[in-house]
């Protein structure tokens, strides 16, 4: 294969998911622009979004590619159905793993605006928000990857190309949108 091919090939693998991740980080932060009031509600509240977002895209692409290289070596199938116990495993730990980081990422932002003297909202406020947006995004994205990169494979695709743009697409709009709940149900909850 020349270089020249190997570049349409990517190019062509890559291109629809890169402009979809496109007009999804617009949507993600059009969504973003509309939360003022939840924003003003919540000191420190946009320190987190950086940090929560970063989380989704990290935690989440290391899941789609485990399950790329799970594929490539032939140890799951590319189908939901059947419930592999290592594919059931990778999810639940993508899941606690993007709980903790969620939990300490709202801790972080507390403990450093609260030392910077920016009065933060309360610590249990801030974690309440960011563990239930992590739950909501995690079960969303979990889902998302392991479909899209199942789909992917058994349409011929290298589902390591399409991780990377799908988790930042899903993993910001999906975010932030969840994001926005979790500050509804906790303000509503009585936090803050």
């Amino acid at each position: 294969m020349t270089v020249a091919e190997v570049a349409r090939e990517a190019y062509r693998e890559a291109l629809p998911a890169l402009s979809a991740s496109l007009v999804g980080g617009l949507l993600a932060g059009v969504v973003l622009g509309g939360m003022r009031e939840e924003l003003r509600a919540v000191s420190g509240l946009l320190v987190l979004v950086p940090a929560l977002l970063a989380t989704r895209g990290n935690v989440y692409s290391s899941l789609g590619a485990r399950i790329a290289t799970a594929l490539h070596q032939g140890l799951v199938e590319p189908r939901v159905r059947g419930g592999d116990p290592r594919l059931r495993s990778a999810v639940a730990a993508s899941i606690a793993n993007g709980l903790l980081a969620s939990a300490f990422a709202a801790t972080a932002a507390y403990v450093v605006l609260w030392a910077l003297s920016a009065s933060p909202a309360p610590l249990t406020t801030l974690v309440g928000i960011a563990v239930l947006a992590g739950l909501f995004s995690g079960v969303t994205l979990s889902t998302v990857v392991v479909l899209a990169v199942f789909a992917g494979y058994r349409r011929g695709y290298n589902p390591d190309t399409l991780v990377g743009p799908l988790v930042t697409t899903t993993g910001d709009v999906f975010g932030i949108a969840y994001l926005l709940l979790a500050v509804r149900i906790v303000l509503a909850l009585g936090g803050g």
